[in-house]
């Protein structure tokens, strides 16, 4: 059995670290304080047994368990990210610890009148009776991914102290900057040495995913003239008005806020700009590869479109891939979809099979030669004040790794 006490003392001891990742920063990891906790997987790593401890130059850190049968065993891993999303403050995390949740309202802090209610964050709804950690409304968490870690750190110690369940050689990756979407980009697959890997990063429990957006992001530049508002008849071209042209010509009711499931979108999430010039930032996210490039389309004929109505091209357009759907990797070796899921059903757990409505570490790395499903962690309203995970989702995602180990381990 895993200790409860101990996986809350060490998820906390994880949380309370601040690791949020900077994209506007050209270095790896993004912030200085992502070493904090990165020096601290490392002694831990060693402080509980495992073999070829590692960090590079840019805070990837990588553990081998050695395998404990004789028979040839396929080398899979586990992997997470240690930093937390910019979207919100990662400061001072006070973790607040729930015992058996009474299915109500949960005061986050009183002082400002923030509250977790089940009547709009429904999911609480299952998790009545169990152990909830929550923010005291002021921070996030950082279950995304630090519950991850703890998942696979724990794992790892138990099959060291159990060594009568038998498994073959394991390999685990704690990585930086999958915020911001360059988890993977420095990560060295053929140093990692797996055949395939499961990133920790899903969800709610049972969630298990080998599907996952294609996406890419835009930058759109719009090119003004600025006059004196008193003399502008014929010569002021004002490039805010040009720029609400562009975000109205696209689809309405294809942005986030009105999509779900298999559903694409477009996301403006930045626009700033004046009379003279005008920028606006989304992302294209969908998961068919067909209507994906379809959407990068629109935008550039969009542009054309514009720059043909006035005499200069005042729109200009830069689209950027930045990953694409992990399916088209995973289908040809489903085997490792199909373990995870007995894993679950064997812990007792109802697999969800569906698809992300987002990226992962696990769609690059797949598309780096490492197929990549992506298992729950068990946190859910990442990113945000509202966060919280339940400790019985973080106890059954350690013992479905165990359990994959286990399962990868029997002779054929």
């Amino acid at each position: 059995m895993i200790d409860k006490q101990h996986i809350i003392n060490r998820f906390i001891s994880y949380v309370t670290i601040d690791t949020q990742s900077n994209p506007d920063s050209d270095t790896t990891p993004s912030t200085e304080k992502q070493w904090h906790l990165a020096n601290k997987l490392v002694d831990e790593l060693i402080a509980i047994g495992m073999q070829d401890v590692s960090i590079d130059d840019n805070a990837y850190i990588m553990a081998t368990l050695p395998s404990n049968v004789t028979h040839n065993v396929p080398t899979i891993g586990f992997i997470s990210h240690f930093d937390t999303s910019p979207d919100f403050s990662g400061t001072n995390v006070k973790p607040q610890i729930i015992e058996k949740y009474n299915g109500k309202d949960i005061v986050l802090n009183a002082a400002e009148n923030i509250v977790l209610s089940p009547d709009y964050f429904e999911d609480l709804h299952l998790y009545k009776g169990q152990t909830l950690i929550t923010t005291d409304g002021t921070t996030l968490l950082g279950a995304d991914d630090k519950a991850g870690i703890c998942e696979i750190m724990t794992a790892m110690e138990y099959l060291i102290n159990h060594p009568e369940i038998k498994h073959g050689t394991i390999k685990v990756g704690f990585t930086p900057d999958e915020e911001i979407g360059r988890g993977a980009h420095k990560f060295d697959v053929k140093k990692f040495g797996a055949d395939y890997a499961y990133t920790m990063d899903g969800s709610q429990i049972g969630e298990l995913e080998y599907e996952n957006f294609n996406a890419a992001g835009a930058k759109v530049r719009i090119k003004g003239v600025s006059v004196h508002p008193g003399y502008a008849k014929g010569k002021m071209v004002n490039s805010i008005y040009i720029a609400t042209e562009f975000i109205h010509s696209l689809p309405r009711l294809e942005t986030p806020e009105h999509t779900e499931e298999y559903q694409g979108f477009f996301h403006l999430h930045t626009i700033k700009g004046d009379v003279e010039e005008t920028e606006l930032q989304y992302i294209i996210r969908d998961h068919d590869k067909g209507h994906f490039e379809a959407r990068k389309d629109m935008m550039l004929k969009l542009t054309d479109e514009l720059n043909s109505q006035y005499e200069d091209d005042v729109v200009s357009i830069e689209i950027k891939d930045q990953y694409y759907n992990m399916k088209e990797k995973v289908e040809p070796v489903m085997h490792i979809v199909d373990i995870a899921e007995e894993a679950m059903k064997q812990s007792g757990i109802k697999p969800l099979i569906k698809a992300i409505r987002g990226g992962t570490d696990g769609s690059q790395l797949s598309f780096m030669g490492l197929p990549c499903p992506n298992i729950f962690a068990g946190g859910h309203n990442f990113h945000g004040r509202y966060e919280y995970v339940p400790v019985e989702s973080m106890i059954k995602a350690t013992e479905v790794i165990c359990k994959i180990a286990e399962l990868t381990a029997l002779k054929k």
